[in-house]
């Protein structure tokens, strides 16, 4: 299979080059905008990128979902191509990890659709491979991997026209923050068209979007169809180190996220997902600093995935001063109306278990590497009458909340 995989790979790259050598030509992505004009130059400049992160691998793996995950050298991914990271040594286990300090993390076995077909072997990470049509869904290839303009968001508190938020954020507090690690309940919501998306994740920050130095940590699961041309749920993160403003991207897209696991694909699809009134299933995530190293590890359940480096980061290279978790969609008003794109599981806080999204055992790292609960959490939402969020607490779940909605409604218009 690997051997079909790097041929096909190959014969692609020799169709692209002929392509070029006529000039312009048309190239169909799997989006709304159906297929497009591409002039040669555009092309030649995709092709140079793809060359760029789709590193060579030791084997492929043709996902049931349609991706294809290369299992690429860990000392071979994009990441280590950044100039800040040009005398990085890669680590790959955290040095010191936390204390637990109460919570209970048991979740049900929730998976990447990949995992069920095959493996990458020690030595490689898991890369879920860029494709053309990845790329010319962003619109430009200077776009692609990062947030679009109208996706950028200031505050939690003062979103962007088109953004609408269901969250909770760390109370009040004058101490220096590590890390935080929860349990998110994994739902496949509706998107009503392909330029909105639904996700629920974590914030990580410091500084403000007023002053273009916020710098972010971001990791969850979205269904995002512009991004992947389907509508799966999927695991991603996110980074910035000056508000959005060309730094950062999605996944591996840019190189930043140091990877060190091989059973993991950043982007890759998740299974099973929970059913209205049936099996809920949920991912435990954290985002902890190593006190040695300075280094944001990611955690994916129990699994110490990968880490953004210190060298990065400019405010975040000393600790966090905000946290955040919760639900976000775009509405892009689609034939003038709110969008019935669903946040969570689609249905309101009051719901439930088994009927709302949730998010559970919301952990902080202090200085001291506890990992404990947060003393409070305030929660807040955008528009009650389309999402809505809230909180709860007791010896089982510790602090948590739920969370969501179906958008449009006779409330929500």
């Amino acid at each position: 299979m690997s051997l079909f995989l790097n041929s096909l790979h190959s014969l692609l790259v020799i169709q692209l080059l002929l392509a070029i050598s006529y000039g312009i030509i048309n190239v169909s992505a799997s989006s709304d905008a159906g297929s497009r004009q591409v002039s040669a130059l555009e092309l030649e400049e995709i092709k140079q990128y793809l060359e760029n992160i789709n590193k060579p691998a030791l084997n492929s793996i043709q996902s049931p979902d349609g991706d294809i995950i290369d299992c690429v050298p860990v000392d071979k991914q994009p990441a280590l191509d950044n100039p800040l990271l040009m005398n990085h040594t890669i680590q790959m286990m955290p040095s010191i990890i936390p204390t637990y300090r109460g919570g209970n993390y048991t979740t049900k076995n929730i998976r990447q659709l990949w995992n069920d077909v095959g493996s990458c072997p020690n030595g490689t990470i898991a890369i879920r491979r860029t494709t053309i049509e990845d790329v010319l869904r962003a619109g430009s290839l200077s776009q692609f991997g990062k947030k679009k303009l109208s996706y950028r968001s200031s505050t939690l508190a003062s979103p962007p026209q088109g953004h609408e938020y269901a969250t909770a954020h760390l109370g009040s507090t004058q101490n220096p923050i590590y890390g935080t690690m929860a349990t998110f309940n994994v739902w496949n919501p509706y998107v009503d068209v392909d330029e909105e998306f639904s996700l629920s994740q974590l914030w990580v920050s410091a500084g403000s979007y007023d002053n273009s130095d916020l710098n972010t940590i971001e990791a969850g699961w979205q269904v995002c169809p512009l991004i992947y041309g389907d509508s799966n749920t999927r695991l991603f993160i996110y980074w910035t180190t000056n508000a959005y403003n060309g730094t950062g991207c999605y996944n591996l897209e840019c190189r930043g996220f140091v990877q060190t696991d091989n059973s993991v694909a950043i982007g890759g699809a998740l299974s099973p997902v929970s059913t209205y009134g049936g099996s809920q299933y949920e991912m435990t995530l954290g985002v902890l600093k190593d006190p040695s190293s300075g280094n944001w590890w990611l955690t994916f359940e129990d699994i110490f995935v990968g880490y953004w480096p210190s060298e990065i980061f400019t405010l975040l290279s000393n600790s966090a001063t905000s946290l955040a978790w919760g639900g976000e969609i775009v509405n892009t008003s689609p034939n003038g109306e709110h969008t019935s794109t669903d946040m969570g599981s689609g249905f309101f806080a009051e719901e439930g278990y088994e009927k709302a999204s949730y998010i559970r055992n919301i952990m902080i790292v202090d200085s001291s590497n506890n990992l404990s609960p947060p003393a409070s959490i305030t929660t807040s939402a955008t528009y009650t009458n389309c999402y809505d969020v809230k909180s709860y607490n007791d010896t089982e779940w510790g602090v948590s909340f739920f969370f969501g909605g179906p958008g449009k409604s006779s409330l929500c218009t």
